[in-house]
C-alpha cells in the first residue's frame, strides 16, 4: 500500500560519491538521540552497523506500527545494517575490539559507566584502535553529580527550563511536542562526530566525545540564556508571541491563525499602512521594538481587526506583497504534501518488499557536489549478523555456527531476519 507522500525523485545524472563514503560506524545506541545521529550520517554514506542485543533496540516494539514494524525505528535506522551480539556474553568484548580495529567511529548511549563494565568502553576500544572516536550521549554527560541518572526527553525538558519557558502566561509550564532534547542532543552528536574525524585526519588520533542532552538542550535556548545572562532574569512563558519583539507571532484570521514576524521599523511601516493604521509609525509608543512589545494587545488587537475580515490565504497574500514575513499554520501532513516539502525532498522512497511504497526522512542539508542521500531500509534484527562477521572477522561458516551455538548472538531466533 502507497503512503500519501511524494518522495524525492533522482535525476539521471549525479555525482557518485557522498561526503562520507569510507567511514564506518560502530553503533551501540538505540532509542533516539543516538539513533537519529548515525542515522545523519548514514544519509551521507557512512557505513553503520548497528550492534542490537538480542531483544533489539527498543524502538523495534514502540508505535505506531505497521506490517508489525515501527515507524519509529524504520525512520531512524534507515541505512543501516544489524549486527547481532549478547554483550553480557564473555566472547562479546573481544569480538567487539576485534571489529573496532575496522572502524572509525563507536557512538553509544548507555548510562555513565556501562559500557565500561561490558568491556566497549573508550579506554578499552581506544586502546585497540587510538584513531578511534568514540562518542557517548548521555542525559546529563559523563562527568557531574547527575551523571548517573536516566534521563528522557521529558525529563531534560523540564530540567533544562525548555519547558518553564513553554506555554501560555497563565497556564503551567508546557512540554513541546515533539522530542526536542532528543532530537538536538542526536544533531550535536553528528556535528561532534565529523568534527572529531576531521581533526583525527589532521592528527591521527582520535578523541572521546561527550555529548549531554541536558548540554545540548541548554546550548538550544539562545533566546533564554541570553536573557538571564544579561539581566539576571529567567524567561517567562509568552505564549504564542515572541518573548523580546513585537508584532511577532500567532494572529487570528477569519478562518483560522496566520504567523507573523516584524523584527525592524521598516517592516513595521508596512505592516501599518497594510492593516490601515499607518499613524501607527509616528506614535511614541511604537518608536523602537521594546516599546512595540511593551504595547503589544494594542497592536494585536488592530491587526485581528483587519486580518478577521480576510480568510487566511487571504492576509498570507497581503503580507507577501507588502513584503511583511507571514505564513498560515500547516500541519505536519501540509507541510510534507507541500510544493516546497516536494521541491526539497524530504523524504525518500526506499524499495523494502515488506513496506511497499515506504517514505522516510533524510538529513536536510543539499551537497551540490555529492550524490543523492542514501535511500536503504531499516534493517531486520540481525539482518547481517553473519555478512559483517564473515566479511570483518573472516569468520568461516563452521566458526560462525560455532559461535551461534555458544551464545555469541544471543538465542538462536535472535538472527532471524524479522522485526
Amino acid at each position: 500500500m502507497a503512503l500519501p507522500f511524494h518522495c524525492l525523485e533522482i535525476p539521471a545524472m549525479t555525482p557518485t560519491t557522498r561526503p562520507l563514503d569510507g567511514v564506518r560506524i560502530l553503533d551501540f545506541s538505540r532509542v533516539l538521540a543516538g539513533p537519529l545521529s548515525t542515522a545523519l550520517l548514514a544519509d551521507l554514506g557512512a557505513e553503520v552497523i548497528k550492534v542490537e542485543p538480542p531483544t533489539g533496540d527498543d524502538y523495534r516494539h514502540i508505535g505506531p506500527m505497521r506490517e508489525g514494524m515501527s515507524s519509529l525505528f524504520t525512520a531512524l535506522n534507515r541505512n543501516k545494517k544489524s549486527l547481532v551480539l549478547d554483550l553480557k556474553h564473555p566472547g562479546a568484548a573481544q569480538t567487539i575490539a576485534a571489529l573496532t580495529a575496522t572502524a572509525d567511529v563507536v557512538v553509544e548511549n548507555f548510562r555513565p559507566g556501562v559500557a565500561e563494565r561490558l568491556g566497549v568502553g573508550p579506554v578499552a576500544l581506544r586502546g585497540v584502535n587510538p584513531k578511534l572516536v568514540y562518542v557517548s550521549v548521555s542525559g546529563f554527560g559523563q562527568t557531574g553529580p547527575l551523571a548517573h541518572l536516566p534521563a528522557y526527553d521529558i525529563i531534560v525538558q523540564a530540567m533544562s527550563g525548555l519547558m518553564e519557558s513553554t506555554g501560555d502566561p497563565e497556564g503551567a509550564p508546557t512540554m513541546v511536542g515533539e522530542a526536542v532534547s532528543d532530537v538536538i542532543a542526536g544533531l550535536f552528536a553528528s556535528w561532534a562526530t565529523l568534527a572529531a574525524l576531521l581533526q583525527q585526519r589532521r592528527t591521527g588520533e582520535g578523541q572521546h566525545v561527550d555529548v549531554a542532552m541536558f548540554d545540548a538542550t541548554l546550548s538550544f535556548l539562545v533566546t533564554g540564556v541570553g536573557r538571564y545572562l544579561f539581566t539576571g532574569q529567567s524567561p517567562q512563558r509568552s505564549g504564542n508571541r515572541h518573548a523580546f519583539s513585537a508584532p511577532f507571532g500567532v494572529y487570528r484570521a477569519r478562518d483560522g491563525h496566520f504567523a507573523l514576524a516584524v523584527l525592524n521599523h521598516k517592516l513595521f511601516a508596512s505592516l501599518a499602512v497594510l492593516i490601515g493604521e499607518p499613524g501607527f509609525t509616528t506614535e511614541a509608543r511604537f518608536a523602537s521594538d521594546e516599546l512595540r512589545h511593551a504595547n503589544e494587545p494594542v497592536l494585536a488587537a488592530a491587526i485581528e481587526a483587519w486580518a478577521g475580515q480576510l480568510l487566511v490565504s487571504e492576509v498570507v497574500a497581503a503580507l507577501e506583497a507588502a513584503g511583511v514575513p507571514g505564513g498560515p499554520l500547516w500541519t505536519t501532513a501540509q507541510a510534507l504534501e507541500s510544493e516546497q516539502g516536494r521541491a526539497r525532498g524530504l523524504l525518500r522512497e526506499v524499495h523494502d518488499p515488506r513496506l511497499p511504497g515506504l517514505c522516510v526522512p533524510t538529513q536536510p542539508v543539499k551537497f551540490g557536489g555529492a550524490a543523492p542521500n542514501r535511500a536503504e531500509p531499516a534493517p531486520a534484527l540481525g539482518e547481517h549478523t553473519d555478512e559483517l562477521m564473515a566479511a570483518l572477522l573472516h569468520c568461516s561458516g563452521e566458526r560462525l555456527a560455532a559461535l551461534r551455538e555458544a551464545g555469541l548472538f544471543g538465542p538462536a531466533q535472535a538472527a532471524a531476519t524479522s522485526h
